[in-house]
Parts: structure tokens; sequence; C-alpha cells
């Protein structure tokens, strides 16, 4: 039997997230989890890890309630904030670039292309196979940066390289790729 949400009014939610009272923390899932939780999947694009971070932040509400000061705003621009927050500090963390990396785009590509209506690009699946004869140093660092979305400090940290060396030996694929062109 499916239970019945739970919504409280504005000035009782804080009164109760202020005891740290159970019934606050169930009132805040019922009635902010869509939202908040949307605002945690636009910033970090992952389901599982956003469902994750939501039980998190709706946490961390509960535990900061005593921080909140109505004469400063209201408790859901508040409770925004702490979410924006919160998550962009786990977008920053190892933590979100290692769950980035468990899911298989071979596995997800056919679902996203039909969402999306993609069509494959004749040129891009040239480029690809161009990348891969490239010099296995050279090869790594395209396919990160410009398959995979990495930034050049992202994939200096992922590699162990000084970010000088990824940037020059990027350069010098491109300019080996070029060399493919004339």
């Amino acid at each position: 039997m499916k239970s019945k949400k739970l919504f409280l009014t504005e000035e009782n939610l804080i009164l109760a997230l202020k005891n740290q009272e159970p019934i606050a923390m169930r009132a805040l899932y019922d009635m902010y989890s869509y939202s908040l939780g949307g605002v945690i999947f636009r910033i970090l694009n992952h389901t599982e890890l956003s469902e994750d971070v939501l039980q998190e932040v709706i946490l961390k509400i509960w535990t900061s309630g005593n921080h909140y000061n109505p004469r400063r705003g209201r408790l859901f621009t508040w409770m925004l904030n702490l979410t924006r927050n919160y998550t962009l500090d786990i977008l920053r963390t190892k933590r979100y670039r290692n769950g980035r990396k468990t899911v298989n785009i071979d596995d997800c590509h056919p679902a996203i292309d039909k969402q999306r209506n993609v069509y494959y690009n004749p040129e891009a699946i040239l480029i690809k196979e161009l990348v891969n004869q490239l010099k296995p140093e050279f090869n790594i660092l395209l396919e990160m940066v410009y398959f995979k979305g990495y930034t050049h400090l992202e994939t200096s940290e992922e590699l162990n390289l000084p970010l000088g060396t990824v940037k020059t030996r990027i350069r010098m694929a491109i300019m080996e790729l070029r060399t493919q062109f004339d």
C-alpha cells in the first residue's frame, strides 16, 4: 500500500528542521525531492549518482536546519543554494570522475541516438579512424579530450602527466593529423 505524501507548512517545516525531528526529513523528501533532484541531475547528468547525492542533500538540509535564517530569504531558496553548492562540490571530486568512467558508452549509444535523433557523421568516423592510427601517446590524449570530453587538466591528472606535456602532445597530434589531409 502506497503511503500518502507528507506536506507541512513552511513554518512547521522550519520548526521541525531546527529541532531535527524525523518528520522533517520525510517532509523534505516528499515536498522537495523532485525539485532538488532536478537541480542535481542538471549539474551531474548522471542518474544513479544524482539519486545518491539527493539523499545526501536531504540529510545535509535536515542536519543544517538550525543554520537557516528566515530573514535572509525563503527556505526553498536556501535549500536550492545548499543543493547547488553541495552538488558542485561533488562534481569537482574524484568520486564523480570515477562514476563517469563506469558507464560504457557502447551500451548506451543506441538509446541516446534514438532520443536525440542522432545521425552519424562520416567525417567524424574518418577522424576517429585516423586518430586510432596515431602513436599511442597521441591517440589516448585525443581520445580523452575530443571524444570523451575531458579537459586538458583532467587529462593531465588522469594520466599523471604535466599539463604542459599534455598540451604539447595534443598540438603535435593535431599537426600529425593535418599531414594526413594534405
